[in-house]
């Protein structure tokens, strides 16, 4: 764990530009710089901020989707690039870590990407979401399981879902048992009303309970202009507000401050490091309380391709010995094992 004793937290709950990125990143700018003059260390904004969240999405059907989806791939993120080098300098100027939620575009994909940048500037996660949610599916691609990974910090350990991952209790295990010191939670806000923001408080502070760790959650915010902007149906404007719960939690499941439910703001919380080993003093999920004789996770972490190229493997020589990739022979290779997959694989019949 962290040496430092306390760690000042920052989550934005502001609006996004619906018009472009620049003009979002300009606002994400300029709240890392507020934060940091409030002497913040670490500052959390809501999910796939940059441009935008696709609120489209929820309330177009797919028919009526295609135009503003193609401007969501216009205004996206590509990692790296001048939009995430503006960040990265924004967090080295101020010594500040950065959590930011991206819409990514890879090519002719896009994903629902978490970037979370080092009090130095560095990019030390990118993860994408591994199963965007019910209108969601028709926007991103899917993550793997390489982002499921907690990385140290300038101001701890740190790892990262967004939204509705956090009702995949394993992809919350994988990142407890990585002992994970603050957790980073993004969700878009504005949306569903405040059934979804009750949802939200109750599975952000049970994570910390569950994890020992701090969770810092960040919403996003729509003006009515907004709302107007993306519907004009007045019935269908109403799954457009409400469902905010911008919060900061303790490892013993507490506010650590007034969440913001409505409007913009910055909410500004210290975490007091010596609160987790309170906690898992008493209950440690991933330790002494865990079982793993009898119940234990296995993860696949390896970056998924669409394509493996034969050089990642070594050719094989007609003698059925395998060349080394330093040109030796290995004669440990044994042809026969590869024989008896192909029987193991054969049809039956």
């Amino acid at each position: 764990m962290d040496k430092k004793h306390t760690v000042r937290a920052a989550a934005a709950q502001i609006a996004p530009d619906l018009t472009s990125r620049e003009k979002t990143l300009a606002r994400v700018l300029e709240t890392i710089r507020e934060a940091a003059s409030k002497g913040a260390e670490l500052i959390v904004f809501p999910e796939t901020f940059v441009p935008w969240y696709p609120y489209f999405s929820f309330v177009l059907p797919p028919v009526l989707s295609g135009r503003e989806h193609i401007r969501l791939y216009e205004e996206a993120v590509s990692v790296p690039s001048a939009a995430t080098d503006a960040v990265s300098t924004a967090a080295r100027e101020h010594g500040i870590v950065v959590a930011l939620g991206v819409n990514e575009r890879d090519h002719g994909t896009l994903y629902n990407t978490q970037l979370i940048f080092d009090a130095d500037g560095t990019l030390v996660l990118k993860r994408r979401k591994i199963t965007p949610t019910f209108h969601e599916r028709m926007i991103w691609g899917q993550g793997d399981g390489s982002g499921l990974k907690v990385v140290d910090s300038a101001v701890g350990r740190v790892g990262a879902l967004a939204c509705w991952e956090h009702y995949n209790p394993l992809a919350r295990y994988a990142l407890m048992a990585q002992h994970e010191e603050i957790h980073i939670a993004q969700f878009p806000g504005s949306m569903v009303g405040p059934i979804f923001a009750e949802q939200m408080e109750v599975t952000i502070r049970h994570h910390a309970l569950e994890s020992g760790c701090f969770v810092v959650n960040a919403t996003g915010w729509l003006s009515e202009e907004q709302i107007g902007s993306i519907t004009p149906d007045q019935g269908l404007q109403k799954a457009l507000r409400g469902g905010c719960m911008t919060a900061v939690i303790s490892p013993e499941g507490k506010h650590l401050a007034p969440p913001i439910t409505e409007g913009e703001g910055i909410l500004i919380a210290d975490l007091d490091m010596s609160l987790i080993v309170k906690r898992k003093r008493m209950m440690d999920s991933v330790g002494h309380y865990a079982r793993p004789e009898l119940l234990h996770l296995v993860m696949d972490d390896r970056p998924t391709a669409p394509m493996v190229t034969a050089t990642a493997y070594a050719p094989f020589t007609t003698d059925e010995t395998r060349i080394k990739t330093d040109g030796e022979l290995d004669t440990s290779f044994d042809g026969n094992a590869d024989q008896r997959t192909a029987v193991l694989r054969r049809p039956a019949g």
